[in-house]
């Protein structure tokens, strides 16, 4: 199969397989057809899957992707405007109690309030027989009726008189309604709402969260504060603040971690989908619905976790890189897997946008490019320019492009390991590479007595290594640190050495490639104190 660098294609919408749900985009998570194109000496070379077939023609280039500013300053006038709209927007709906409450909750006019309570309220004449008489003013009309002898004519005599009735209970209940019609035409304070740990209107940091929801939808304001809204509600409903303490267990732990940082700073996340051929590990996590749920409350959780180290300043680091390992993955057949990763997907870009700064697919095995092809995704200019696809043979090679190798796990090609070790991830490591069927030398200068210590690795290994200790001193004797050897990848996976002398010198490495194919060279030293 063809060597897979970097994935360049049109694509149409569909949600990834399979695997468990990295950080999505807030376009659909799709997936890339299968050409692609690996960047060497600043020339595009497109490398064609034979199983895959795409034709040359459909290729489309881009540039590796770069985050935009987030420093308000430096942003195109017509992004600070619909900055400045969303904040105003957000600003109403706070006041309005918008984010939490839902359509029919919402608080009713202070207008309204009144008229009710005016249809509501009774009459004073129905006042019950145990108050006090209404307080009324009344008017009594006596009638006198006066009959004529004959009987023809009445005569009607009207006496008036007004009498008075005490109004202390009347004057009360004026005192109650204005004071509850003062009360009512005072809103509500407005509500506060936070995501992330980081207040919607607040700051610079604010502004920062702001920006992900308006580049997620194009810079569409009302969009913007829609998605906005809808991931304020969707948060307090699935329980997020409680979901952070919650003890989900770490049976997952080896399946998604947190490893180091890229070149830039921003900490990486890798998904190692191969796990899950582990039978027992598959059934504790997808067999039934209350498993899958549980899966989504542990993957959420763990992204909430890592978001929560972010630095969300302007200048700061906001964002992830996801390296997706596909060694191994199960394939689209798995329906369990594929539900419960559809499903995560979805609530992860509609609630999670702009989080990912790359997405480096690596070991990418020829179905599922065959899959890509048959689904036909769409990817944006934008979406499509954070996405790398690299095959097994170039997996090692590709993530020490993006990410320095002292930061690399060692299962990936890197030199970091874990436990005590002599080197550490402060300890900067130098990568050449090592051209077909060439020798490549690296000489370690000693000026005095010391303890050199080194560690190397050659990526793919096949190579012959050895290493010896050239003295200074024209008389001195070259001495042998290690006879050289054939080494393949099966035998070693990182070699450490060290050597110790009284006498300045050089300790020489020499690395030996009959093969073919160019190879990665990694290595680094450091000099000790040697006190013998």
């Amino acid at each position: 199969m063809a060597e897979v660098v970097e994935k360049h294609e049109v694509t149409e919408k569909q949600p990834l397989p399979s695997p468990p749900a990295p950080l999505p985009e807030p376009e659909l998570l799709e997936k890339p057809v299968v050409v692609v194109v690996e960047e060497e000496k600043g020339e595009a070379v497109v490398e064609v899957d034979d199983k895959a077939k795409v034709e040359e023609s459909k290729i489309i280039e881009s540039v590796s992707f770069k985050e935009e500013t987030n420093v308000v300053g430096e942003l195109p006038e017509v992004q600070k405007k619909a900055l400045d709209e969303l904040k105003q927007l957000i600003l109403d709906a706070l006041n309005n109690h918008e984010f939490t409450a839902k359509e029919e909750d919402k608080p009713v006019a202070p207008a309204a309030i009144e008229g009710e309570e005016e249809e509501k309220t009774p009459p004073p004449a129905a006042a019950s027989a145990s108050e006090e008489p209404a307080a009324v003013e009344t008017e009594v009309v006596e009638k006198l009726t006066a009959v004529d002898d004959d009987g023809a004519k009445t005569v009607e005599a009207i006496e008036e008189s007004v009498v008075a009735v005490a109004t202390p209970l009347v004057e009360k209940e004026k005192e109650e309604a204005a004071a509850q019609a003062e009360e009512a035409e005072v809103p509500p304070p407005p509500e506060e709402v936070s995501v992330w740990g980081i207040p919607l209107l607040a700051d610079e940091k604010s502004d920062v969260i702001l920006l992900k929801f308006l580049r997620a939808r194009d810079f569409k304001v009302k969009d913007a504060f829609t998605m906005i809204r809808n991931t304020v509600r969707w948060r307090k409903e699935f329980g997020i603040e409680s979901l952070l303490d919650e003890d989900l267990g770490n049976e997952l732990e080896k399946v998604v971690f947190m490893h180091g940082s890229d070149k830039e700073g921003h900490p990486v996340c890798y998904n190692v989908y191969g796990e899950f051929q582990n039978k027992e590990l598959y059934q504790n996590t997808f067999s039934d619905q209350e498993k899958r749920s549980k899966f989504l409350r542990w993957r959420i959780q763990f992204l909430e976790k890592s978001i929560r180290k972010l630095d969300f300043s302007p200048n700061g680091i906001n964002t992830i890189v996801q390296v997706n390992d596909l060694k191994n993955s199960p394939g689209p057949s798995k329906k369990e897997l594929r539900q419960a990763t559809n499903q995560a997907l979805n609530l992860l870009q509609d609630n999670y946008p702009e989080f990912v700064a790359k997405q480096v697919f690596i070991n990418v095995p020829w179905w599922y490019l065959t899959f890509n092809r048959m689904i036909s995704p769409f990817l944006t200019q934008r979406t499509k320019s954070k996405f790398v696809f690299a095959s097994p043979s170039k997996s090692a090679e590709t993530l020490i492009r993006y990410i320095a190798p002292e930061q690399v796990p060692v299962q990936y090609g890197g030199l970091s390991r874990e436990g005590e070790q002599e080197f550490t991830a402060v300890d900067a490591v130098t990568d050449v590479t090592i051209k077909p069927t060439t020798k490549h030398t690296v000489e370690f200068p000693i000026f005095e007595k010391a303890n050199l210590v080194w560690e190397l690795r050659v990526v793919g290994w096949d190579v012959n290594y050895g290493a010896e200790f050239v003295p200074t001193a024209e008389d001195g004797y070259t001495v042998i640190v290690s006879k050289t050897r054939k080494v393949s990848s099966a035998d070693e996976t990182v070699i450490s050495d060290s050597f110790k002398t009284s006498e300045p010198g050089k300790v020489v490495l020499t690395i030996d490639n009959q093969t073919s194919k160019k190879k990665k060279l990694l290595y680094r030293s450091k000099t000790k104190a040697y006190l013998g």
